[in-house]
């Protein structure tokens, strides 16, 4: 169908509703990250199992992201965005009613799965909707600022939810918001479809992808309580590899694969992705440390630890600035590199002021300038990993950049999260007696302590990395302004 006729189609209005639907999604992200310590409490999650509130979502959004967005082009882009804002709503209501660890885990997951369905169709919408252009531009520079308000709103609305109702309401408000985001949908976007595509999904590409990557994350985590050389951590993460290997084969052979392999012959798509893997395991990780950190340590309220993380949402939108002004300027790889080493240096400064007697103060030296490298770094990779595409795979490449950003940050706060408790788990063995609180307390601090250091050694490797392969030939477009990157939220 073409967006022409839908009798009542507005571009403005279409984009108004998609940018709901993904604010909504983009909210769910931070949002969590308030609430992790009710959480835990209310349905008894281990230090180790918390981080499958996060993963659980991470994963089966990063996993089926590219199905959902081929999905979009073949079934109808607001089929699916319906579908998908549907999933994600009830999901939502079964999690806001859970009362069990597995219950919860279970329903992030769907919820994930949802929002797999819900953002690339969102963002089909837009470029289906807009001429390539002025109008484009302005179109997707919007959807960018919603991603960006929606994760400060989350950290603030998550805060009031569970200090003033319960730590359930995060989910609950997504119900009446999904319910009248549905019904917009049907009035004010149109359903386009792709002509002429091969009705083919690559469902086998999507189960293998997504299963190798879950199995891996599971030994990882668990690796702390089994033991890193333990038959039952090898196995899982034998079987996650074998998984990750049948999903390339599949895509080798697939007539319609969710991800064409040759595209990786780019240089730039593969460095900037390679980078950003490494780049969000360290820096995503920091809202979940810094969170338990703030509540559990400093004793901060939900609230209170909303409002702490206003200058991580000032500093994103300095960094990114600074990075567009500069890079016509003075290049991408310098400022690339520069604001890589920015963000380890705020992790670092994060590391060493995580104490059991520390001050908001010293935590803000750290993530105030981290927030400042990870908005720098995140413009730059993004045009990085999208420049020398050709225009019909520029939407696959940067769903691809999308599915790295979730794929790293899930697989970074596994290896994080798992190093962390082990760090805790070693400081408690080596009390004598039972542990008092204060004992209890530095454990916790010693493992966020190095959570925070194996975090910064990350966005250091993949500094290394980006100076190692990156060569100026491959950014040439950029910086002769001959290319525009995709956005990537």
């Amino acid at each position: 169908m073409n967006r022409s006729d839908h009798p009542h189609f507005n571009p403005w209005l279409a984009l108004v509703v998609v940018c709901f639907g993904q604010f909504m999604v983009v909210l769910d992200a931070t949002i969590v990250n308030v609430a992790l310590p009710a959480i835990q409490t209310d349905l008894g999650f281990s230090d180790t199992s918390l981080a499958w509130v996060v993963n659980a979502y991470t994963l089966f959004f990063g996993g089926f992201l590219l199905l959902g967005g081929r999905a979009a082009d073949l079934l109808g882009r607001r089929s699916l965005f319906i579908a998908g804002v549907a999933l994600f709503s009830l999901a939502s209501l079964a999690n806001g009613l859970a009362t069990s660890e597995p219950m919860l885990i279970a329903g992030r997951a769907i919820q994930g799965l949802g929002g797999a369905m819900l953002s690339p169709a969102a963002l089909s919408v837009i470029t289906t909707s807009f001429e390539e252009g002025a109008q484009r531009t302005k179109a997707l520079s919007v959807w960018a600022g919603v991603a960006a308000g929606g994760g400060a709103v989350g950290l603030l609305l998550g805060g009031f939810l569970v200090e003033s109702l319960s730590w359930e309401w995060i989910f609950f408000v997504n119900v009446p918001v999904g319910i009248g985001i549905v019904f917009a949908a049907l009035r004010l976007v149109p359903n386009s479809v792709q002509e002429g595509a091969m009705r083919h999904f690559d469902l086998a590409g999507a189960a293998t992808v997504t299963g190798g990557l879950v199995a891996l994350v599971y030994a990882i985590v668990e690796a702390s309580s089994w033991g890193w050389g333990s038959p039952k951590t090898l196995g899982l993460a034998a079987l996650g590899v074998a998984l990750l290997g049948a999903f390339v084969a599949i895509e080798r052979r697939s007539p319609a694969p969710l991800v064409r392999l040759e595209l990786f012959r780019l240089r730039s798509l593969a460095t900037g992705n390679g980078v950003f893997l490494l780049v969000a395991g360290g820096l995503f990780s920091m809202f979940y440390f810094a969170s338990l950190y703030l509540q559990n340590i400093l004793g901060y309220s939900p609230l209170t630890t909303g409002l702490a993380f206003l200058p991580v949402t000032f500093g994103i939108g300095i960094g990114a600035t600074v990075a567009e002004k500069l890079i016509p300027r003075l290049g991408l790889r310098p400022v690339l590199l520069t604001g890589m080493l920015v963000a380890a240096a705020g992790l670092a400064v994060l590391a060493a002021t995580t104490k059991v007697d520390g001050s908001y103060l010293g935590i803000v030296g750290g993530l105030f300038p981290m927030s400042i490298g990870m908005g720098v770094t995140f413009v730059s990779l993004t045009l990085v990993a999208t420049t020398n595409v050709d225009a019909a795979d520029a939407g696959l490449a940067s769903g691809i950049f999308n599915t790295s950003q979730q794929i790293g940050g899930a697989l970074g706060l596994a290896v994080l999260s798992s190093i962390a408790n082990s760090k805790t788990s070693d400081f408690l063995g080596g009390i004598v007696g039972k542990p008092s609180f204060l004992d209890q307390q530095e454990a916790l601090v010693s493992g966020f302590q190095t959570a925070f250091i194996v975090a910064a050694a990350l966005v250091a490797a993949g500094t290394v990395l980006a100076a190692l392969l990156l060569r100026r030939r491959d950014v040439a477009r950029i910086e002769s302004g001959d290319t525009v990157a995709a956005v990537a939220v």
